[in-house]
């Protein structure tokens, strides 16, 4: 059997070798960087290497890199440390405003609190690209303790205006956070810049490890922990840090902001080609602009038929990509991300998100074209019989 074309880099990609090599020279390293002994120090010296690091490829402060298990830690630390900081110091600020095609760590992490701790949650409706309008942030009803919108969307590729939505934000008194897990290493990030307060990054989205990512904090800010602890990461993400996935972290960020341009420019040409081809098979729609949207995700959905059987056909047939609705307990649920931009139940049902990454070319492109005429007519003569 040839070789598999995996086409699901948005949910994981490979390590990049800087990332590789960084992770194996501090594996047998033995020390807590907390440790105030030799071993110690030179742990602590890689992690802060390693921020500093950080912290130059995406415009920030070394000491506003704050080290997390992931996006999703970070986008709940961001959430909720935001909003119990505000509430404390200002009883009257309650509010919290995400966009309505978040990726579920904001969402989820946004109804919490409005469930459990009372707080006022405004959902910014989209356009149907899938793009928010500053001015909503402008006009939110109640007093806002922070505002997340995600910088470039993880199924349908869609780019927000960060800067404008920020200063909005920033104009009501609310915090700005933004997930741009998927934006960076594909689109240019500065976080000073971008006027955000709180930005997540992630390791394993941009060729580092599972398991380690960021929360960029303005040094101004003030956050309440999410859990407590020994009090590392600025008293507030306490935890031992992981030393040698911190560096391959800081490796594959400092890798993928060097090539950026030009992977960025590859990925587009690749994302051109599939949208072409794609074009002369019946009942196939892209979803998300055509301009602003990230060069490494097409998402399409196919009419007639249901997401998850093309994707387990695809699989059979040696691709891998993904549906793009979310699974709960074993039964698919419509995008959100789509009925947010308008879609009906059956569109966002029958999403499926291709996503390319360092190993993707124009060969695999071919092989999905192939396959995908037949994928598609027995998932619609599926849907046929099972009506």
């Amino acid at each position: 059997m040839s070789e598999r074309v995996y086409l699901d880099h948005a949910a994981t990609t490979a390590l990049v070798p800087a990332a590789i090599r960084a992770i194996t020279r501090e594996l047998d390293r033995v020390g807590n960087p907390s440790s105030l002994h030799r071993s110690g120090r030179d742990a602590r010296r890689v992690v802060e290497e390693s921020r500093e690091a950080i912290a130059a490829a995406l415009g920030a402060h070394p000491t506003e890199v704050i080290f997390t298990s992931g996006g999703t830690e970070a986008d709940n630390l961001a959430i909720k440390g935001a909003f119990w900081s505000a509430r404390g110091a200002d009883a009257g600020r309650t509010g919290v405003a995400v966009s309505a095609i978040e990726h579920h760590a904001v969402l989820e992490a946004a109804e919490w609190l409005a469930k459990e701790q009372g707080a006022g949650l405004t959902l910014l409706g989209v356009d149907a690209d899938g793009r928010v309008d500053p001015a909503a942030v402008a006009g939110l009803p109640t007093p806002t303790a922070v505002v997340s919108v995600i910088w470039a969307n993880n199924e349908v590729g869609t780019v927000q205006p960060i800067p404008r939505l920020a200063e909005q934000a920033r104009g009501i008194g609310a915090l700005a956070h933004s997930d741009a897990v998927q934006a960076a290493g594909q689109l240019p990030i500065d976080f000073a810049a971008s006027g955000l307060d709180l930005m997540t990054v992630t390791g394993h989205k941009l060729g580092g490890p599972v398991g380690v990512g960021a929360l960029l904090t303005r040094r101004e800010v003030t956050l309440t922990p999410v859990q407590h602890g020994g009090g590392q990461e600025r008293d507030v993400r306490s935890g031992t840090v992981d030393v040698p996935a911190i560096a391959g972290f800081a490796a594959a960020v400092e890798a993928a902001v060097a090539d950026r341009v030009a992977y960025a420019e590859r990925l587009g040409r690749l994302r051109d080609r599939l949208v072409e081809g794609l074009a002369g098979l019946p009942g196939a729609r892209v979803n998300g602009p055509r301009e602003a949207v990230l060069p490494g995700i097409v998402n399409v959905s196919f009419d007639g038929c249901e997401a998850d059987a093309i994707v387990l056909l695809l699989d059979a047939a040696g691709i891998d990509c993904s549906a793009g609705a979310a699974c709960s307990a074993g039964v698919t649920q419509p995008s959100h991300v789509l009925l947010a931009m308008g879609r009906t139940p059956a569109e966002a049902r029958s999403s499926v998100r291709f996503s390319f990454g360092r190993g993707t070319g124009e060969a695999d492109l071919d092989r999905l074209l192939r396959a995908l005429p037949e994928a598609v007519e027995r998932a619609r003569a599926a849907g046929r019989l099972a009506g």
